[in-house]
């Protein structure tokens, strides 16, 4: 239920936040959206969002106002295929730094515009520690994607190669200089102008839209709401990632060592917000909750309906496919859930040994013994005084069995030992209604 207002709560607060943009006239706007941001999934999310709005108000033109150091490739993938899908003009405005992903971002507007002292370029690949990809395969993909985009609007591809691959050899025309091997392409404003990467330089957005002859026309500035803006933080790859491992070990160390509350909420309250994000950057259905919540119920079941596995495996399966199909890239997905599994394990192991007194399996173990010493006492029927007296076995022994002392037939125990009907023995102690006996060797 938690997880479900959240959610409802995310989708209300996006559509009023949305809603409160002015609109426009159709042909008689000019929409203005920043990519001022890592690139991540919140951030395809939002300028979908934004190009949609901008479309249904028949904008004469969308600027992407571009400063931005790069982020994720596929999430650059994602937003360069809806710019070029764009039902109507778009134009990159690089009022900082396009780098990386920026760069290929900005290369795929129909036209390209840069505030003086900014730059675009330094491309290559990059691992999440910084370091150079050397993998020949996915530097040739990232080289033909950015060639790709550039020639896509007139521009030289080679200069978009040399941005990517260190190793490659550009003669840069126009600038009279050929980048060796070692370096990266990164272009100022001046020289993205020399090279035709530019159709000019502008102060601010306004002055890159009067240079299209739109300076006349009414300019709307595109922002992420609240909800956009928490989504773009859930949906990195490190916080989401850090969600499911609290939400993972929150839920086991509350089902396991129940009492406490915190866990519980804590691990309730981070798949909320895990799918909160998802849910507002548009990657997440409402089945993949449904899917998740029927996991979760199904977990729970089995720790009190006996089903031989069937109902953890089903559990397993339906939280697997909830998060899995929540997220923008399936493999990530696959990838946080495991690292976050085996990290949750780990924590819910350490927290299951130090309170291993008030774990859930000692609901099924009788942990009082019924010993004298403990205050049990037996009925009444002074059986202790039966210590030291013989008798016969009525039953085999195995180790227990009936057997006749004193004229009473009672049940008895042997310390380990199998013994025949009939046999002679001597009782060794009493402790409760527990009589142990020992075999009396007869004499021949």
């Amino acid at each position: 239920m938690l997880i479900v207002v959240a959610l409802m709560a995310g989708t209300v607060s996006a559509n009023a936040e949305s809603k409160a943009q002015p609109a426009a006239a159709e042909g008689y706007s000019v929409y203005v959206i920043p990519v001022k941001m890592t690139v991540e999934r919140g951030l395809a999310s939002f300028l979908d969002r934004a190009l949609k709005e901008a479309e249904e108000a028949g904008a004469a033109l969308a600027v992407l106002e571009i400063d931005t150091p790069g982020g994720s490739l596929a999430s650059a993938e994602a937003i360069g295929e809806r710019i070029r899908s764009a039902k109507i003009p778009t134009m990159a405005f690089v009022k900082g730094k396009a780098a990386s992903a920026g760069a290929y971002i900005a290369l795929n507007a129909d036209r390209l515009y840069m505030s003086p002292g900014s730059t675009i370029g330094a491309a290559m690949v990059v691992n999440a520690a910084g370091e150079a990809v050397e993998s020949p395969k996915i530097v040739s993909f990232w080289s033909k994607q950015m060639s790709s985009a550039a020639e896509m609007n007139g521009r030289d591809g080679q200069i978009a190669v040399g941005m990517v691959d260190p190793n490659a050899v550009v003669e840069v025309k126009g600038l009279n200089w050929t980048k060796p091997k070692g370096e990266i392409i990164s272009l100022s404003a001046d020289e993205a102008l020399k090279v035709g990467y530019a159709e000019g330089q502008a102060e601010t957005a306004e002055q890159a839209i009067a240079a299209e002859g739109l300076a006349e026309l009414m300019v709307i500035h595109e922002n992420p709401t609240l909800a956009e803006r928490v989504s773009q933080t859930l949906t990195s790859p490190g916080i989401s990632t850090l969600l499911l491992i609290v939400g993972i070990a929150g839920v086991l160390i509350e089902l396991i060592v129940p009492g406490f509350g915190v866990p519980g909420i804590l691990g309730l309250l981070s798949f909320g917000l895990y799918f909160f994000g998802q849910q507002v950057a548009g990657f997440a259905g409402r089945e993949s909750i449904v899917l998740f919540v029927a996991g979760v119920v199904f977990i729970v079941l089995e720790m009190f309906v006996p089903s031989f596995g069937i109902l953890g495996l089903l559990g397993g399966a339906g939280i697997v496919s909830g998060v899995v199909t929540a997220a923008f890239d399936t493999g990530n997905a696959f990838g946080s859930l495991g690292y976050a599994l085996l990290i949750a394990l780990a924590l819910v192991a350490v927290t299951a040994y130090v309170f291993r007194r008030r774990g859930i399996w000692n609901r099924f173990i009788l942990q009082e013994r019924l010993t004298t010493e403990q205050g049990f006492v037996p009925s009444g029927d002074d059986r202790e005084l039966l210590v030291g007296s013989e008798g016969v076995t009525l039953s085999p022994l195995r180790p227990s069995g009936v057997a006749e002392i004193g004229g009473r037939r009672v049940d008895v125990i042997s310390s380990g030992q199998f013994l025949n009907a009939g046999q002679r023995i001597e009782v060794v102690s009493v402790d409760g209604t527990r009589i142990l006996v020992k075999a009396v060797q007869q004499a021949e």
